[in-house]
């Protein structure tokens, strides 16, 4: 196992050395996607196919430092902060998911003939929170490296983007500095992106985008347990073809305990900051296992089809997600 999990403690490393560089620091990147990356990169040299016994590291890593890293990310929400926007702001979030899932799903599947691993992973990726969302739902459905891989760089290609064009539309679109927060927090993809956008456009809009989108981070647990239903009853998945029952992502409730933990109990700050950023460190590991085990091949197979679906649901959001804001909150 120790191969493996150096392998991911050195990309990991790497990954969070290169984040902090000025020229990627300023650009919002974020050093699960750099690690990503780099796995990709190095899982594909001649070298990685001598070392012969990562395979177990490698699987602890995207199986149960991912679930670890998803848990502790529930330190970063509050109950308090979702009650602060009253009920129309889950009701937005709701409409905003659901729609972008099911057209998602739609049009990948049925327009663009793409797998059902690939077109689930990057609606979820773009619906709800970028790659953690990708990750979480990648556990629950145990898809291919790279279908989770390719649907990781679509949901940061278009979030990226989103982080530039945002507060370009903000003086064109007439929204009040408060509603155009909102706007971005229910349809811009991962929370460092939010936190970027929102803070270009003023306080008000970094307040108020911050908590629209940790609720939509938080209705990623109801996603987690309807998927898994779901896709165990459509025969897909490792689950149903091992022919194993009920499939819980017991980490979601995990998630949720630490939301509830972080509402109630005051923990002192270097055990809060501690434990989030070892949250931080297992996604990040994992992110680059997951790459270390993704072949440039595969990701090949795949083609131009996923950036089209993800570029579909970026217009959804920039677009109905605005109509929403504004019919809803305005």
């Amino acid at each position: 196992m120790w191969q493996g999990l150096l392998v991911c403690i050195t990309l990991t490393a790497a990954g969070v050395g290169l984040a902090r560089l000025p020229a990627l620091a300023d650009s919002g990147i974020s050093p699960l996607v750099i690690a990503l990356l780099l796995g990709i990169l190095v899982g594909n040299l001649p070298i990685s196919r001598r070392l012969t016994d990562t395979a177990a590291g490698l699987k602890f890593a995207t199986r149960w430092l991912l679930r670890t890293g998803i848990v502790l990310f529930g330190l970063s929400l509050t109950l308090q902060q979702i009650a602060a926007l009253g009920p129309k702001v889950l009701l937005l979030d709701i409409l905003v998911i659901s729609s972008v899932l099911i057209t998602g799903y739609v049009i990948g599947t049925r327009v663009l003939g793409m797998d059902r691993e690939t077109t689930l992973l990057t609606s979820a990726g773009s619906a709800i929170c970028g790659a953690a969302a990708v990750l979480a739902t990648e556990s629950t459905i145990r898809a291919r490296p790279a279908a989770t891989a390719m649907a990781v760089a679509t949901v940061v290609l278009f979030g990226s983007l989103a982080m530039l064009i945002y507060p370009l539309l903000y003086p064109l679109l007439g929204m009040e500095e408060g509603l155009y927060g909102i706007y971005i927090g229910a349809t811009v993809h991962e929370v460092a992106q939010v936190v970027a956008a929102g803070e270009a456009v003023g306080p008000d809009a970094l307040a108020n985008a911050v908590i629209v989108k940790l609720v939509r981070v938080m209705l990623l647990v109801p996603f987690l347990l309807i998927v898994g239903q779901w896709w165990l009853r459509r025969g897909h998945g490792a689950a149903a073809e091992a022919g194993t029952g009920l499939v819980i992502p017991w980490f979601a409730f995990g998630f949720m305990a630490m939301v509830v933990v972080n509402s109630l109990v005051r923990l002192p700050a270097p055990l809060h900051d501690g434990l989030v950023l070892v949250g931080q460190l297992s996604l990040t590991m994992a992110m680059a296992a997951l790459g270390y085990e993704t072949r440039i091949e595969r990701l090949r197979s795949l083609g131009l089809r996923p950036f089209i679906l993800a570029l579909t649901l970026f217009a959804l959001l920039l677009t109905g997600g605005g109509l929403a804001s504004r019919l809803l909150m305005g």
